[in-house]
């Protein structure tokens, strides 16, 4: 939050919005990350390629960032010393939240609410409830 710009956070979020506009029209599909990267992993599956792509241009997508935008500063993540414990009980504990949940906050979050989905304003709701909870309960 130092170094916010709002014009960098609108252009973010049309560039969300616009292709997760174009991958329910020209797809059919929601941009819920959880669903494509667990569907990208079930054998026998014929719509891996799109996943795939979609994919690899979201892991790609702060290096060309960066690479256009060189004067850009990534932020320096302090991670002390992790205990490997905390994250995979951290990792179990999102992957039951998604399950439990019918989707991440990118879908329901971006795309749910966006097709004003009730369920996906609850669950969203829920999200940053509970995220807000952790934060004051963890003291980050």
């Amino acid at each position: 939050m130092e170094s916010f710009t709002p014009v960098s956070a609108l252009a973010g979020g049309a560039i969300l919005g616009l292709s997760s506009a174009l991958l329910l029209w020209s797809n059919g599909r929601i941009a819920g990350i959880s669903g494509i990267f667990s569907g990208f992993f079930v054998q026998g599956r014929s719509d891996w390629a799109w996943r795939a792509v979609f994919l690899v241009g979201l892991m790609l997508g702060g290096f060309i960032h960066q690479w256009f935008i060189r004067s850009a500063p990534i932020p320096d993540v302090d991670m002390l010393q992790p205990n490997i414990g905390v994250l995979v009980g951290s990792g179990l504990l999102v992957g039951i939240g998604v399950t439990l949940g019918a989707g991440c906050t990118s879908g329901h979050g971006i795309c749910g609410i966006s097709r004003l989905s009730p369920r996906s304003v609850v669950a969203t709701l829920l999200f940053m409830i509970t995220a807000m909870l952790t934060v004051f309960v963890v003291g980050l």
